[in-house]
C-alpha cells in the first residue's frame, strides 16, 4: 500500500527509530525499544437526521524504553513524546534514562531474547484505507439510521448511528536488530435505535466493523437488522428465579472466550490472581471445544506478524479436545512465569473457539432447538467475573425459549455460575459464527445457570 495517506513514510518511521536507538545508546543504555505511528481518521455522528458530531484525527507518537544494567538486575524507564524533531527525541530518551535510573532492579525485565524475535515480518495486508469525506460519512449514517426508522412505526427514537475510518501505520524496533512496522486500518458503521414509548421502550444496537471498507455489510442492512433487535425486545417481562440451560448469543459468546483469554494470561498467572492458575495441559473445557489462535489470516482484525515487543507469532491450539494448550504470555510474564513467550504482548490474535460436533445446519435456530426449554440471552450488563474465584454474575436480557421456539422477551435478570463449570459445561456451538474484534465463534449453549429474577 502506498504511504501517500500518511505525512512520513515507513523509510522515515525507520530512520527516526534508528535515531532514537542511537541516542539511547549514546546514552549508555544497556539496551532499548521504540516504537513510533502516524494515524488519521474521522469521526461522523448523526441522531434523527441531523449531524451531531464530525470530528477529524490525526495523531502521531513515540513511546521509548530504555534498559540500565545486566539481565536479571535490569531497570527501566519509559516515556513517550508526539514532536518528532530530533531535540525532542533526545529529550524523551533522556527522560526515559533517567526514569530508569531511579526504578528498582527487575529480575524479569529485558528485551526479548533475539531468537524470539520476527526478524522476516509477513506482509498480512491489513491497510485499506477509506479515504472517504465527511460529507459521504455523514450520507452513509443517515441512511443507516433512516433504514432502522423505516422498519416499523414502533422505532420513535435513535441513539444515533456512526461511521468511523482510521488508517495507521507504525515501526518498532529494539537494539537487539529488530526492526518491522506496517499500515493498518479499521472501520466501523454502527446504529443503536430505540422501539417503543414511555414506560415501555427498547433499545438495541448492531454494527459491522473490518479494515477493508468494501466488506463493511450495507448501512440499510445494519439499520434494519438493529431495528428488528429492538422491536423484538418490546414487552419484555421478568422470570421467577430459577436453573436452566442458558444459550449465549454470539456476539456475547466472544466475551466468554475473551475471559477464557484474561484468565490464562501471564499477568493474572504470575499473580496468581485466576481460577485457571496451573491448568496447562489439563482439562477446562467440554472435551469437544477447540480453540485455535492464528495471527497470519490475511487481512483480518486480528493479525499480527509479531507482537507488541517484535516477538514472533504463529498459528498453535490454544484448546485441544478440552485440554489447555497454551497461555497468553509476553516476555516478562513468561519470564516471571520460568516459560518462553507465546508472542501475545498485547492481546491474542483471531482466536477461534469450534466444537467437533457443530455440523453446517447447526444455525441459530437449530441452537435454540437444541435449547429446548430456558434462557436466550442477547445482553448483559456490569463486569460480573471474579477471576480469582472464577464466579460469575451478570444482569441481563433476552428471550424465553419453550421447545425451540422463542416465547417472549425477558429482562431485569441475573445470570449467575462459576466460569470453570461454565466453561465445562458447554453443551455446543452453533454454526453461526462472528467475529467480534479478534474472536470468533458461534452462539454458546451451557447446561445449567442460575437465573435470578422475582
Amino acid at each position: 500500500m502506498s504511504d501517500s495517506v500518511f505525512i512520513h513514510s515507513q523509510e522515515q518511521l525507520q530512520q527516526l527509530a534508528q535515531d532514537v536507538l542511537r541516542y539511547a545508546r549514546e546514552k549508555g543504555a544497556s539496551g532499548a525499544s521504540v516504537e513510533i505511528s502516524e494515524g488519521s481518521g474521522l469521526s461522523v455522528g448523526v441522531r434523527k437526521g441531523s449531524v451531531e458530531t464530525i470530528e477529524q484525527n490525526k495523531d502521531k507518537g513515540m513511546g521509548v524504553t530504555v534498559y540500565l544494567g545486566e539481565e536479571g538486575h535490569t531497570r527501566r524507564g519509559n516515556a513517550s513524546t508526539s514532536d518528532f524533531s530530533a531535540k525532542a527525541l533526545q529529550d524523551t530518551v533522556e527522560a526515559a534514562y533517567n526514569i530508569a535510573r531511579f526504578t528498582a532492579e527487575d529480575d524479569c525485565a529485558g528485551l526479548p531474547d533475539v531468537d524470539t524475535l520476527e526478524m522476516n515480518p509477513l506482509d498480512l495486508k491489513l491497510c485499506s484505507p477509506w479515504l472517504i469525506s465527511a460529507e459521504e460519512a455523514v450520507e452513509l449514517a443517515k441512511r443507516c439510521e433512516a433504514a432502522a426508522f423505516a422498519v416499523d412505526k414502533r422505532i420513535t427514537n435513535s441513539e444515533g448511528a456512526g461511521v468511523y475510518a482510521q488508517q495507521s501505520h507504525f515501526v518498532s524496533a529494539n537494539s537487539r536488530g529488530f526492526m518491522g512496522g506496517y499500515p493498518f486500518s479499521r472501520h466501523t458503521i454502527s446504529v443503536a435505535p430505540i422501539a417503543g414509548k414511555g414506560g415501555n421502550m427498547q433499545r438495541d444496537d448492531w454494527y459491522s466493523s473490518m479494515r477493508d471498507p468494501r466488506q463493511l455489510a450495507k448501512p440499510e442492512a445494519i439499520g434494519r437488522y438493529a431495528a428488528e433487535r429492538a422491536l423484538a425486545r418490546l414487552n419484555a417481562r421478568q422470570l421467577d428465579t430459577r436453573k436452566c440451560p442458558v444459550l449465549f448469543e454470539a456476539p456475547l459468546a466472544a466475551g466468554l472466550l475473551g475471559a477464557f483469554v484474561q484468565a490464562v494470561s501471564g499477568g493474572a498467572l504470575y499473580r496468581k490472581s485466576t481460577f485457571l492458575l496451573d491448568t496447562l495441559g489439563k482439562p477446562v473445557f467440554a472435551p469437544h471445544i477447540q480453540i485455535v489462535e492464528d495471527p497470519h489470516v490475511i487481512g483480518a482484525v486480528g493479525s499480527a506478524p509479531f507482537d507488541e515487543e517484535g516477538v514472533k507469532t504463529q498459528r498453535r491450539d490454544v484448546v485441544k479436545d478440552g485440554v489447555v494448550q497454551g497461555y497468553f504470555l509476553s516476555t516478562y510474564s513468561a519470564r516471571k512465569l520460568g516459560m518462553k513467550t507465546t508472542g501475545n504482548s498485547g492481546g491474542s490474535h483471531n482466536l477461534s473457539m469450534t466444537s467437533s460436533l457443530t455440523k453446517s445446519s447447526d444455525n441459530f435456530k437449530a441452537m435454540l432447538k437444541k435449547l429446548d426449554t430456558g434462557l436466550l440471552v442477547t445482553e448483559l450488563m456490569g463486569q460480573g467475573v471474579n477471576y480469582v474465584t472464577g464466579d460469575y454474575s451478570r444482569g441481563a436480557s433476552g428471550y424465553w425459549v419453550e421447545k425451540g421456539v422463542i416465547q417472549y422477551p425477558v429482562e431485569e435478570i441475573t445470570i449467575a455460575g462459576n466460569m470453570k463449570d461454565m466453561l465445562a459445561q458447554i453443551v455446543a456451538i452453533g454454526a453461526d459464527s462472528l467475529i467480534r474484534g479478534t474472536k470468533q465463534t458461534g452462539s454458546v449453549l451451557i447446561e445449567s445457570m442460575t437465573v435470578a429474577g422475582n
